[in-house]
């Protein structure tokens, strides 16, 4: 079969996945003060954290528009599978859809499907990766629909920030939350639950919080051996190892991969975040 795989731009592909032409990023548009940043293959995640702690507003983030989508989905490929940011944080799996909508009613049908990851960052990589997998299998449309809509209400995903501000400021946390984190030290380990962000535990100092993240997270499932595991990580390439580690210590994976994140979860999981997905 012939396929496409399309994520928006908070999908962080890997180096190597940026190159396989069987992916494509929608991208968002980022805004700091009277900065305006595509979140696309330009992106400079060095120069942007700069860019946010020297800037005394929030940034913000805009979804790509539905002519984006529907551009995207005007290609050789049969066979389109869309992976979008869970749509309690993001405007744009509606954009996806609606995009889809413009795209049949001015080319006619052809396999579309748009996935809410219910995740971010890690979580929409994991499942492109599933994706894919399917697709080399030979898989039918139906098939890999189904499947991976299985597969992506199963995934588990966990983060731990050295900051909760920004999400704070954007509306999806407390000020309670926020404030325990930056003023005492206490970083909570959060998860996403069916796309929405909840607080699981805390711990005092970042390098505990990963490791009661890693805890929580193999206490979630029972068997990890047939799982992939993605670490997405800003700016922060030794924690990224580091939770590598503890993940290996509590047992086994089918794969590990490690990405670093592109604009949209720089913003979120701001300079030393991790995210995970399995």
């Amino acid at each position: 079969m012939t396929y496409k795989i399309i994520g928006d731009s908070c999908i962080d592909l890997t180096e190597d996945l940026k190159k396989d032409p069987h992916f494509q990023v929608v991208p968002l548009t980022l805004q700091v003060g009277a900065d305006m940043v595509v979140d696309d293959e330009s992106f400079d995640q060095k120069s942007f954290i700069r860019l946010m702690k020297s800037s005394p507003e929030c940034p913000k983030t805009a979804c790509p528009s539905p002519e984006s989508f529907k551009e995207a989905y005007n290609c050789p490929e049969e066979n389109i599978f869309v992976i979008c940011l869970s749509e309690h944080l993001s405007g744009t799996y509606n954009s996806a859809v609606l995009g889809k909508q413009l795209y049949e009613e001015e080319y006619g049908h052809k396999n579309i499907c748009v996935f809410s990851s219910h995740s971010a960052s890690a979580g929409e990589l994991n499942l492109a990766l599933y994706i894919r997998d399917l697709c080399e299998q030979g898989m039918t449309f139906e098939e890999i629909e189904n499947q991976a809509a299985a597969y992506r209400d199963d995934m588990k995903t966990y983060f731990v920030l050295e900051s909760l501000d920004i999400l704070r400021k954007n509306g999806r946390l407390s000020g309670l939350q926020a404030f325990f984190a930056t003023t005492l030290n206490i970083k909570p380990v959060m998860a996403g639950d069916k796309g929405v962000i909840v607080k699981i535990d805390q711990a005092r100092g970042i390098t505990k919080a990963l490791q009661r993240m890693c805890d929580h997270a193999f206490r979630s499932v029972e068997d990890t051996r047939e799982r992939t595991l993605v670490i997405a990580h800003c700016n922060c390439p030794e924690r990224a190892e580091l939770v590598k580690k503890e993940m290996e210590k509590r047992g086994s994976f089918k794969e590990v991969v490690i990405t670093e994140t592109a604009g949209v979860a720089t913003v979120y999981a701001n300079d030393g975040g991790i995210v995970i997905a399995f």
